[in-house]
């Protein structure tokens, strides 16, 4: 019999198997306060417990684990860059990125990403699965622990597709918010998406109150369909839509991500088309060079950037340049774990 995902499972349906094993109700609340506040890692260490309890809980249900395998800590600021190992023996990566208000991570939601996008590390050693909820709430766990710090936010921007993995992701916003639990505001989090936009839709009907981040990356279909093919599927029309209805059911304005890319897409007609796409949008855009990639011939400097930024200012749109951080140790999502498959294969 398959052990099931303790981690992952509400305080509800705790509850309900505790109950169908004979024990009290409030046993569930005290697995799930050592799960989510303690964050234990051993059946072993629920001293309240009693021990033939333990040991039927250590029997039918598991608690996902991950490894460092690797760890990179900055020499320019205090980011330091973890690629996790998973049980099966997958990798993941996150960064912890300190801030004046708090300590940030990037989490990962899934081993690698079926989105294709041509300027990303994360799509070139191909997809493998979906993370669980357990295995992101697990970063956070493992990174404050390795690191001794308190994380204050989240984004939701490392390897993978949060959006592609929806139903999983909603359930680690369900358990990383949970009052009874860690208790996190989602105001704390951060969601970046290419643009499904049905889940973008559903999403905005569940109104979390998460800040939501588009990667758009290019202002016309051809040349955004030419580095991300997630645009052949759902073009800018939608996508503007679908972000202009966010913003309606949650009075949250939408962030734009935008690498930028020397002489793709940083001249004064993409400034002027980017402008007109944004027109009437609640929108701010978060303009990052883009990350040098070996197999990928696209650069930037961060002159570029700021360049670019300057056009589109001219064009009545704020935009900033977003702070760099980790650059010495490679901090952009997917290059550890293509050099660890790597080495593998």
């Amino acid at each position: 019999m398959e052990k099931r995902d303790i981690l992952s499972m509400t305080l509800d349906e705790l509850t309900m198997d505790i109950k169908e094993m004979g024990q009290p109700k409030y046993r569930a609340a005290q697995i799930y306060k050592w799960l989510h506040e303690k964050k234990i890692s051993d059946f072993s260490e629920m001293l309240d417990l009693p021990l033939a309890l333990r040991t039927k809980l250590d029997v039918e249900y598991c608690i996902k684990h991950l490894f460092i395998a690797r760890r990179l800590e900055s020499c320019m600021d205090n980011t330091v860059k973890y690629l996790y190992r998973l049980s099966d023996g997958q990798h993941v990566e996150t960064v912890l990125m300190s801030y004046r208000h708090g300590w940030r991570l990037c989490i990962s939601t899934q081993v690698g990403c079926k989105m294709g996008c041509q300027f990303c590390a994360s799509t070139i050693a191909g997809y493998v699965r979906n993370l669980t909820a357990s295995e992101m709430l697990r970063q956070i766990d493992e990174t404050e622990r390795d690191a001794g710090v308190t994380v204050s936010g989240i984004v939701l921007m490392g390897i993978g597709e949060p959006l592609d993995n929806f139903e999983n992701v909603m359930r680690f916003l369900e358990l990383l918010s949970d009052p009874q639990g860690r208790k996190m505001s989602l105001r704390h989090v951060t969601l970046s998406t290419c643009g499904i936009v049905p889940r973008m839709r559903e999403l905005a009907d569940k109104q979390t109150g998460l800040t939501l981040a588009v990667s758009l990356h290019n202002p016309t279909d051809a040349g955004r369909s030419a580095v991300m093919p997630v645009n052949r599927r759902y073009p800018l029309s939608e996508l503007m839509e679908a972000c202009r209805y966010y913003f309606s059911r949650t009075g949250r304005r939408v962030t734009f991500e935008y690498a930028v890319m020397q002489g793709e897409n940083d001249t004064e007609a993409d400034a002027r088309a980017l402008a007109g796409l944004l027109k009437g949008q609640q929108a701010h855009v978060n303009l990052i060079p883009v990350n040098s990639v070996k197999e990928r011939s696209y650069h930037a400097t961060r002159k570029a950037a700021q360049d670019f930024m300057e056009r589109l200012e001219r064009h009545g749109v704020h935009a900033t340049v977003r702070r760099t951080l980790g650059s010495d140790i490679e901090a952009a999502c997917g290059q550890l774990r293509h050099e660890a498959d790597s080495q593998q294969a």
